[in-house]
């Protein structure tokens, strides 16, 4: 089956399924696995410089606070379609993060070649493991899916009984610097599992921007700072955009030096099964428990180190 994947997590799906040798065609920032992905043909392309811009450039350019603009994302129709893909992986969830769903199903009509489209749209971890199986049962490897299902929620158990009992301390996760964002959808759900109380946020819900006022009144113990599609590198360049606030310094989580800079699109952003890692990263940031593999720096780092 030929497959093309115009959303990161669907990439990362497929290849949770052992299914990557089929991938003919991906979006420019599909990058797991690696050693994968590389040879893969790309069929989008972004549709401005996010590296040239600041995170307040990048939010005005699709739309605000509104978070309904232009995607960050334009689509090769020609190269799709010169792919001859049997399945096209999408979303409906985000104007903004991935090739709009319609624009993609016009693409499609066009191919005239009885391809499928599949729309994920998970909201909670639950939707997230469930699109897996979704997935596996359109491309022929059900039974792989639901093996593979089973296997994440054990890992989610571990992370949950391994903090379980512990002080809970209160987290507040920034999925965006400018104008300030709170990780919303599985994001508090991951922060529950590994033993946080999740602040601002409820799971499952679509968010808005918030105002520093409310983060300052929220007295988080722990802040999680996770921009959407942002690397930790990238993240790092950015992050007077916090300090410079005013009463940054009495945040509790500040004076307990418990500022956190998280891979966002590799754990926290994307609706793939890596999410599950992410609740493992949070139990080592609120609990240093390991709930899985030893948490690399490449995945956390406190803010001051």
């Amino acid at each position: 089956m030929r497959i093309a994947s115009l959303l990161p997590a669907a990439t990362d799906i497929v290849a949770e399924l052992g299914l990557a040798q089929d991938l003919v065609g991906r979006t420019h920032e599909c990058d797991w696995p690696p050693s994968v992905v590389a040879d893969i043909p790309v069929v989008t392309a972004a549709g401005l410089s996010q590296e040239a811009l600041s995170s307040r450039e990048i939010s005005d350019a699709v739309g605000g606070s509104r978070h309904s603009g232009s995607s960050l994302y334009t689509l090769d129709t020609e190269a799709l379609a010169a792919l001859r893909p049997d399945v096209v992986l999408t979303q409906d969830l985000c104007d903004v993060c991935a090739v709009s769903y319609e624009g993609v199903v016009s693409a499609v009509r066009v191919l005239d070649a009885g391809t499928r489209v599949l729309s994920l749209e998970p909201k909670t971890l639950d939707d997230v493991l469930a699109c897996m199986v979704r997935v596996g049962a359109l491309l022929g490897v059900e039974d792989v899916a639901r093996q593979r299902h089973a296997e994440l929620t054990a890992r989610l158990a571990t992370v949950r009984q391994r903090t379980e009992g512990r002080p809970r301390p209160r987290v507040v996760a920034v999925e965006w610097l400018d104008p300030l964002w709170p990780a919303g959808h599985w994001v508090p759900e991951q922060i529950t599992y590994a033993g946080g109380e999740p602040l601002l946020a409820a799971p499952g819900e679509h968010t808005r921007p918030m105002t520093w006022g409310e983060v300052v009144a929220a007295r988080p113990d722990t802040l999680l700072v996770l921009p959407c599609g942002f690397s930790p590198e990238r993240t790092l360049r950015e992050t007077e955009l916090l300090t410079g606030l005013p009463g940054w310094g009495d945040l509790p989580a500040v004076r307990r030096g418990e500022v956190w800079v998280l891979d966002g699109p590799a754990y926290f952003n994307r609706p793939g099964p890596r999410v599950v890692r992410g609740a493992e990263v949070l139990a080592h940031v609120l609990h240093s428990v390991d709930a899985g593999a030893p948490v690399t720096t490449a995945e956390a780092r406190r803010l001051t180190d």
